[in-house]
């Protein structure tokens, strides 16, 4: 390819310009010539992405955009294409930029299995059911969520957190919705607990901070939590021992795609770890008509660069291709990525099986839609109302789970 470019390309180029006269100086045909290189190159390999694309992400300071500004820096360094992040304050905020198409991918958490099952925040007439697709998942040694307690609360097991303080943020049924599945652990439920509601979850860092809540939940790893275990409060995670079999039921099944973990990665978490439950975070997804180019190139470079940038972020090393957990995956997989993964082998029959599958509950769940919302009912709440209990009534005359249970 190389010696190609040279023969066929870059020395036609050099006399053009040195016969045209032309004022363009050396290290700027350099440049020229090198793009050119590169840009031939990266399209050899299957790599296209354009000069910017973009990510919604947690917001600043969390691991999910840490992890995004890593993986930005390879983007910019090796292929020319800068990624910008924009931080989303909740999960509707960051796949209200997805659909709007101001982003071409969501790094977030399980928000994109609510927006695909048309629940919770996204059981409104201006959402519904949407065509997610998964690109790639981070499991990390970290966890995705769990609660994060002020010391002097004297928090010691889940069933102590009744009666106490816990934040609840608006506009993000993910958070809360894992809050009240973690609360299930010990049979709580909010209103057990004092709601502290805030207004992003940077605000229920602070909320802690300032004493206004006892309890706050997060990645095991998030940034933010440094600043509690920091303050005068002090910082202690609580346990969810695994051996409770009834209780580890209830938590899953609220959320299903959670899975008992050990993690290691966290302030304050020991050396032996600590028992928890994991999910998926970040999870990178796209729409059904996301670029299938620029989502097998993004996999294709997440995969090649891992070592990269593995150590650039808290919790990065989650992204490593042999944590994928495709036959667990709660959403399809988008076409661009799977080409890659079976080119790499990775692909295995059950995980297309698994696909199939979450392709049909997808088109389930979009078919009761459009059915539906002709002649729903016109107020909010009773257009919710209505709406969940069809959607319940389609996926149960399919023999599919219904996670019925919400706020």
């Amino acid at each position: 390819m190389s010696q190609f470019l040279i023969q066929g390309f870059c020395l036609p180029t050099l006399r053009v310009i040195k016969n045209c006269r032309c004022k363009l100086g050396a290290s700027a045909l350099v440049l020229t010539l090198a793009l050119s290189f590169s840009t031939a190159l990266q399209a050899a390999d299957g790599i296209e992405l354009p000069r910017a694309i973009a990510w919604s992400a947690y917001p600043t300071g969390t691991g999910g955009y840490s992890q995004a500004v890593a993986i930005g820096a390879i983007l910019q360094r090796e292929y020319s294409t800068n990624l910008r992040v924009i931080p989303g304050r909740n999960d509707v905020s960051r796949l209200a930029t997805l659909r709007a198409g101001r982003v071409h991918f969501s790094a977030g958490g399980s928000e994109s299995i609510y927006a695909q099952e048309g629940i919770l925040n996204f059981a409104s007439r201006i959402w519904g059911p949407q065509p997610i697709r998964a690109l790639m998942s981070n499991y990390s040694d970290s966890c995705s969520f769990t609660f994060a307690t002020a010391t002097d609360a004297n928090i010691n097991s889940i069933a102590d957190i009744k009666g106490k303080r816990v934040t609840f943020v608006q506009g993000a049924p993910s958070l809360n919705n894992a809050t009240a599945a973690l609360l299930s652990y010990a049979n709580l439920t909010w209103d057990d607990v004092i709601p502290v509601t805030v207004g992003g979850y940077n605000a229920s860092i602070d909320a802690v901070l300032n004493n206004r809540a006892d309890v706050v939940g997060g990645a095991c790893n998030s940034p933010p939590f440094l600043r509690i275990e920091a303050s005068p409060r002090g910082l202690t995670f609580t346990s969810l021992p695994h051996d409770d079999l009834e209780a580890v039921a209830r938590v899953q099944e609220r959320l299903p795609w959670y899975v008992p973990h050990i993690a290691f990665e966290g302030p304050t978490l020991p050396a032996e770890g600590l028992e928890v439950f994991s999910s998926a975070y970040p999870l990178l997804v796209g729409l059904e008509d996301s670029d299938a180019t620029i989502a097998y190139s993004l996999v294709k470079i997440m995969h090649r660069h891992y070592d990269e940038y593995k150590n650039n972020a808290p919790g990065a090393t989650g992204w490593k291709m042999d944590r994928q957990k495709f036959e667990l995956a709660f959403l399809p997989y988008h076409p661009g990525a799977i080409r890659y993964y079976r080119e790499i082998g990775v692909w295995t029959d059950a995980a297309e099986a698994k696909n199939q599958q979450n392709l049909r509950r997808q088109k389930v769940l979009i078919g009761a839609w459009n059915k539906f919302f002709p002649n729903a009912p016109e107020g909010y709440s009773q257009f919710e109302q209505a709406w969940l209990a069809v959607r319940v009534q389609a996926l149960e005359a399919e023999g599919l789970i219904t996670l019925a249970i919400s706020l």
